[in-house]
């Protein structure tokens, strides 16, 4: 519905107006309305998702600590200091719930804060460790674990000073800690309880790293998958300025060659030998229709830009902006094949702009060129929101087109600039925090939505701020 023919009738609208209209008003309103695309991750805000998964694996440790120093003291009857040790893991408990309650009150977490966690945790294994043998403790092999999401979590230096800290205490447990007060086995058993418990440490290293570092990875590519979003909507909004600078520029330069026309062809009518030739005051008729035409494409162009009567903004109603928005789509293009139906429901007041209305004339025009027997414009409320449904009869989006939809220079017609319109309407109801979306029809034709918050278009709202 949306670029798909390359036929299009005379409507009183030439493409130089159109993007003008719209990147022009994009490019004056871009630093005065407020983004409400929804919420996407930031660094603070993935930090704090990993900050979440550093607090779930200290609850892991807590668990685990407790069914191992219980299994290995009542199970395999090795005596340990269940007061010192428990003491520790009560720490571990009180310094999980202060997290917990500190991360609700933060408004960002940095590299430092992850980094004292993960050092916080590094301190209790080696209290654990210091209590229960030492460097001979099979279960050392968890410094590991607190080094690998050290370098996945922290900045180089970070990650360094953390390897620095793990490799000190592994040097201090192998200088001081608590013997193990083994029972009288033999040399066989003690070997095979070394064995089983450096491999328990090693499938529990194994475990927690796949669970946990695939889930920071995937916090990690979330943030890239934004960064990547962020830098391509800088690029579309670079691209719509560079349009709108060109536009307001042509505008200025246009604007006094056909004042002189204008003065020209005045001059002309009042001359008696021209006004006696019918034909030729006929045609003089027909060229200042046609100038004053260009004229009002230029002030059009300005009147979106703000620099010429106005901002190009009005208070009005949901119902007698769209109903307005019909009218004069049907006068200017002499089309009655428009059908509107309008179940919106109460009104509410809202304010108008001339780069909303014409994007929806774009869509509107689009639909036109390929379905001349037949248009639908359906205005209803979903929610806290205006939804506005063109469709058509038309040939449908081809695939290509829907899974490119709203990105520049991506359209059916072949020609130069093809695509614009599209991109331009997308990015006018990103900017209201809206969205657009498009389908095909089973048997033929296509319906484009454009999703308008109330919010941002109501009057007192960011909309016109």
């Amino acid at each position: 519905m949306l670029e798909r023919s390359s036929n299009r009738p005379d409507d009183g609208k030439t493409p130089p107006q159109a993007f003008g209209e719209l990147a022009v008003t994009l490019q004056s309103q871009a630093d005065a309305r407020s983004e409400l695309v929804g919420a996407t991750p930031t660094d603070d805000e993935t930090n704090r998702k990993n900050m979440a998964l550093l607090i779930q694996l200290r609850w892991t440790a807590v668990v685990g600590q407790i069914v191992t120093i219980g299994g290995v003291h009542f199970w395999l009857g090795i005596p340990l200091p269940l007061e010192r040790m428990g003491a520790v893991i009560g720490a571990l408990v009180l310094l999980n719930v202060s997290s917990l309650v500190w991360v609700r009150h933060r408004a960002a977490i940095s590299n430092n804060e992850l980094l004292v966690a993960l050092m916080l945790d590094v301190a209790a294994l080696t209290a654990q460790l210091y209590l229960s043998g030492g460097a001979t403790n099979p279960f050392t092999s968890l410094f590991l674990l607190q080094v690998t999401l050290g370098a996945v979590l922290l900045d180089a230096r970070s990650t360094w000073s953390l390897v620095a800290l793990t490799c000190a205490s592994f040097v201090w447990l192998t200088l001081a800690y608590r013997p193990l007060d083994l029972p009288p086995n033999p040399i066989s058993e003690t070997y095979s309880l070394t064995v089983t418990g450096m491999l328990l440490g090693f499938v529990l290293n194994a475990v927690l790293l796949v669970v946990f570092v695939t889930r920071i990875n995937r916090n990690l590519r979330e943030r890239d998958a934004h960064l990547a979003a962020l830098r391509q909507h800088a690029a579309e909004q670079d691209h719509i300025v560079r349009m709108g600078l060109l536009a307001s520029g042509a505008a200025h330069e246009l604007g006094t060659p056909l004042a002189s026309l204008s003065v020209i062809l005045s001059d002309w009518r009042r001359m008696p030998d021209l006004a006696a030739d019918q034909e030729l005051a006929e045609d003089l008729a027909e060229m200042e229709t046609s100038l004053q035409r260009c004229k009002s494409i230029v002030t059009g162009i300005l009147v979106s830009a703000g620099e010429a009567r106005g901002e190009g903004s009005s208070p009005t109603t949901v119902t007698a902006f769209v109903t307005a928005l019909v009218d004069e789509w049907r006068n200017a293009r002499s089309a009655r094949t428009l059908y509107f139906v309008n179940t919106f429901g109460e009104d509410i007041a809202i304010v108008s702009d001339v780069a909303l209305k014409q994007v929806i004339f774009n869509v509107l025009d689009n639909a036109y060129e390929v379905s001349r027997e037949w248009v639908e414009l359906l205005a209803e409320r979903e929610g806290d929101n205006l939804v506005l449904s063109i469709s058509d009869r038309g040939p449908g989006f081809a695939p290509e087109m829907l899974a490119q939809l709203g990105k520049p220079y991506h359209s059916s017609k072949g020609r130069a600039g093809g695509g614009l319109g599209l991109f331009l309407v997308v990015n006018v109801v990103r900017k209201l925090g809206g969205s657009v979306t498009a389908e095909n029809h089973r048997k033929r034709g296509a319906t484009v939505r454009l999703t308008l918050p109330l919010a941002t278009l109501a009057i007192g709202g960011s909309f016109d701020a």
